[in-house]
């Protein structure tokens, strides 16, 4: 707006920044897993689509449509001793074009003692200028189990757009009962279309995951190899630490997807989440 300041103009931007939090626990009583607290606040929400046997499925749904620069995410989900819980997204979340400040997500997953978690969010899908800092915390008890993979695709490959400059941060901190096992800080910016077209980094990819399992070993690993025939991406597994830990690398998308699917087919968790397949 003409005559304006740059603190009016980035206060007008700050107010029309999008938040959501969710935060949530789950106990089990006579075997079954139920919803305790919950909280939800601005456009992020989380559905439970239908009730289970004994386990509990969780839908994440973003109701302002996307993540744009500025924005603001949280997820705090604590799975209590026992309980059975397999959580998704109702779509491939977008993060769209950034000016100025890039979006930040932030989760936190907890895990008592003989609790099953499964953490299985569709595509994160980074159009092209998007930036993005994320942060994923994950406490894991012993004798508790996880199954957790998370997709990051650069551009709509499909609708012949990729991902060419950018900002994608990503900061990774596991611990098994209390102790860290795992720290990792992942940082693409600038050019990011060449700089995935390099060989020691991407080999012309555009399309990355990465599935944590807890606990893994190198039976598991052996058990992954034993198809490793069939991945139509690079896909490179290990185990260390009392967990496994697959890197997958695609050409898009579609191919990513088969390979995730081939992997954690062999990891003995639970059943996919039924909107992987819509």
């Amino acid at each position: 707006m003409q005559g304006d300041t740059p603190t009016t103009a980035a206060a007008v931007f700050a107010a029309n920044r999008a938040r959501g939090a969710v935060a949530f626990d789950v106990h089990a009583r006579d075997g079954v897993t139920r919803c305790g607290s919950l909280h939800e606040s601005g456009s992020l929400r989380v559905r439970f689509p239908s009730p289970e046997a004994e386990g509990l499925s969780a839908v994440l749904v973003n109701t302002a449509g996307g993540v744009a620069g500025g924005d603001r995410f949280d997820v705090d989900i604590t799975a209590g001793e026992g309980t059975r819980l397999t959580l998704t997204s109702a779509a491939a979340e977008k993060i769209y074009r950034a000016t100025d400040r890039p979006a930040e997500l932030a989760i936190s997953l907890k895990l008592a003692a003989g609790a099953q978690l499964a953490w299985l969010p569709q595509e994160t899908i980074l159009f092209d200028r998007a930036k993005v800092s994320r942060r994923i915390d994950i406490d894991v008890a012993e004798g508790a189990s996880l199954l957790l993979c998370e997709m990051v695709v650069f551009g709509r490959i499909a609708m012949g757009e990729r991902m060419r400059q950018g900002s994608f941060v990503d900061r990774w901190r596991v611990r098994l009962g209390g102790r860290l096992v795992f720290a990792e800080n992942v940082r693409l910016d600038g050019d990011i279309g060449d700089k995935l077209a390099q060989p020691a980094i991407g080999g012309g990819a555009a399309a990355i995951a990465t599935a944590l399992i807890v606990p893994g070993d190198q039976a598991l690993v052996e058990r992954i190899r034993d198809v490793a025939a069939n991945f139509g991406g690079e896909v490179g597994i290990s185990a260390w630490n009392g967990f496994a830990m697959a890197r997958f690398c695609a050409q898009d998308a579609a191919r990513l997807r088969a390979d995730i699917l081939a992997v954690l087919s062999r990891a003995g968790g639970p059943p996919l989440p039924r909107l992987w397949f819509n």
